[in-house]
């Protein structure tokens, strides 16, 4: 079935061919015909607000195809990106499970598929199959350690151009290798990639700038072409 943003959507999960490969999509038979039972499936366009931070639970939104920046507000009210996240994420369970806000506002980066599940039928969900708790369990420890991975890493950076190098090989969901010179297909703007590494988009465009100078990139349209892994790599470690 396509949807009107050019999608084919997966309407049941039970015949997905990619929940296998999916960790909370991976429910054993039970407990998958019961999520099948209580979700909907829904397509959302580029752009579109599934929840904001602060807002009370509405549910869980299992991101099926597409992709979602994760933001804060951080105290002086600049938004800062925490996450990119990628197809078989949960989000929102955290704030789902306990009951207390969003913690974060999350907004589609292109078309997205994302199944929706209503607070209430999640928690009977998880009542009445002790299987799907343990597999709930398993991304909640994985946003934890993601969290302070994330948060230890780039406060370890000096300088915007190392924060930048950090998260250059992440900012792309269709990285494309080569043997020699790694694809980047750039999907965030100057002033989303600035919003994850703390800086201006000013200094992000000029950072782009000096880097493609030292041939450590090329841009070619939206894609970005690394010329000198080993440069950008000693850039990301320099401390």
């Amino acid at each position: 079935m396509l949807s009107p943003y050019g999608m084919e959507i997966v309407e049941s999960c039970i015949t997905c061919k990619l929940r296998t490969d999916r960790i909370f999509c991976d429910l054993p038979a039970t407990a998958l015909q019961a999520f099948e039972n209580i979700k909907y499936a829904t397509a959302y366009p580029q752009g579109a607000v599934l929840f904001v931070e602060g807002q009370l639970p509405r549910g869980i939104f299992v991101l099926c195809k597409g992709s979602v920046k994760l933001s804060i507000n951080s105290p002086s009210g600049r938004t800062v990106i925490v996450k990119l996240a990628e197809p078989g994420e949960v989000l929102g369970l955290s704030a789902t499970i306990s009951g207390k806000p969003y913690e974060v506002t999350a907004e589609t980066l292109d078309p997205c598929q994302v199944n929706f599940v209503k607070r209430d039928d999640f928690l009977h969900f998880l009542k009445d199959d002790v299987e799907a708790c343990f597999k709930v369990a398993e991304p909640i420890e994985r946003e934890v350690s993601q969290r302070l991975q994330g948060s230890s890493s780039l406060g370890l950076s000096h300088s915007a151009a190392e924060k930048l190098a950090e998260v250059a090989p992440g900012m792309d969901l269709e990285e494309r290798d080569t043997p020699k010179e790694p694809r980047l297909k750039l999907r965030l703007t100057h002033e989303e990639i600035a919003q994850m590494i703390g800086t201006s988009r000013e200094t992000v465009t000029r950072l782009f700038a000096d880097m493609r100078k030292r041939q450590i990139l090329q841009s070619k349209g939206s894609t970005l072409v690394i010329r000198n892994t080993a440069a950008l790599r000693e850039l990301a470690n320099h401390n």
